[in-house]
């Protein structure tokens, strides 16, 4: 009969060599590519952001971080690829405000558990979404627009990146404020939501400012207002939506997360790897260019932002009324 001593020094033993094997699996890590997923299309804000990451990790550690989207259900099917994936650090996701905080609000059946099934890694960066809309509208303001929607309601269509993306919410908000009704069109990502309003398929939409502003500098798109609190620098003569529709607030957020259980030697790795590449000279010039504003800071400090998050966002879910079967 094994002595409590006995007992003791096995379980020391064993609690050594597992923090030896964790610690040695954080050296060697990684030491095959690894899988970056983007739970929506191409060209949208999230892949934007995530191949910008992706390079400086692949640099910096010696192996590829693929890219890989995995599109549709307003980003629910990837997020639930990479909750079941393996928790090993060779996968990991990009997530938005969608799938880490919205999404369980919004959907009546959720193929994964928010809370529960991922590690925060990384806060990567904030960025502002805009109002634009086709110029053959011919609305010069934010109060064209409220105006003919007013005057004859569901008249018009207002793309989005996807069901419970920060587009769509950002939509139901503005209907819910501003006391109007227009029609929602879910894509699969910003890319197919530009493309369809390039080619006046779809009126409007309210999304991730990145893959629109080449747009609004050529003429191509009219912006009539920025969803955050104060104007923005690389837009600075387009108006707050809450100039015009007062407590009107909905930006989007990006971050790394990575399956619930990954060892927290590679978390913590990747979190202070990440961290210092979104401060690189190269990196901050190339977020100003998109409008977005790097974050960085610790994997507890991105978790309590995300519970802050899911509280707001279950309460503008909860307002709009939005749901999806």
């Amino acid at each position: 009969m094994n002595s409590p001593r006995s007992l003791f020094r096995a379980a020391l033993v064993c609690a050594l060599l597992l923090a030896a094997t964790t610690g040695l699996h954080a050296q060697e890590w990684p030491a095959r590519p690894v899988r970056f997923v983007v739970p929506f299309a191409p060209a949208g804000t999230t892949d934007i952001l995530a191949r910008v990451v992706g390079e400086g990790l692949g640099k910096s550690l010696g192996h590829t971080f693929l890219v890989e989207n995995r599109a549709g259900a307003g980003g629910n099917i990837g997020a639930a690829e990479v909750a079941r994936a393996a928790p090993d650090g060779y996968t990991i996701m990009m997530g938005t405000p969608g799938t880490q905080a919205i999404n369980q609000f919004l959907y009546a059946s959720m193929p994964y558990n928010t809370e529960k099934d991922f590690a925060p890694v990384s806060f990567v960066a904030r960025v502002p979404n805009v109002l634009v809309a086709h110029p053959s509208l011919g609305f010069k303001t934010l109060q064209d627009l409220i105006a003919s929607a007013k005057a004859k309601p569901n008249s018009l269509n207002s793309a989005s990146p996807g069901n419970g993306s920060t587009g769509h919410l950002s939509l139901e908000l503005l209907k819910t404020l501003a006391g109007v009704q227009i029609q929602h069109v879910p894509f699969t990502g910003s890319g197919p939501a530009l493309q369809n309003l390039l080619a006046a398929q779809v009126q409007m939409t309210i999304d991730n400012l990145p893959p629109f502003l080449p747009h609004i500098k050529a003429g191509k798109l009219v912006a009539l207002g920025v969803t955050t609190a104060e104007r923005i620098a690389i837009l600075p003569d387009v108006p707050t939506v809450a100039s015009v529709i007062p407590k009107y607030e909905a930006s989007s957020w990006f971050v790394v997360v990575a399956p619930a259980a990954t060892p927290n030697a590679i978390v913590r790795k990747l979190s202070a790897e990440i961290d210092r590449i979104i401060r690189t000279a190269a990196v901050s010039e190339r977020f100003a260019t998109l409008g977005a504003a790097p974050v960085g800071g610790t994997p507890e400090q991105l978790a309590a932002h995300l519970a802050a998050e899911t509280l707001k966002w279950r309460e503008v879910v909860r307002v709009s009324g939005a749901k999806i079967e």
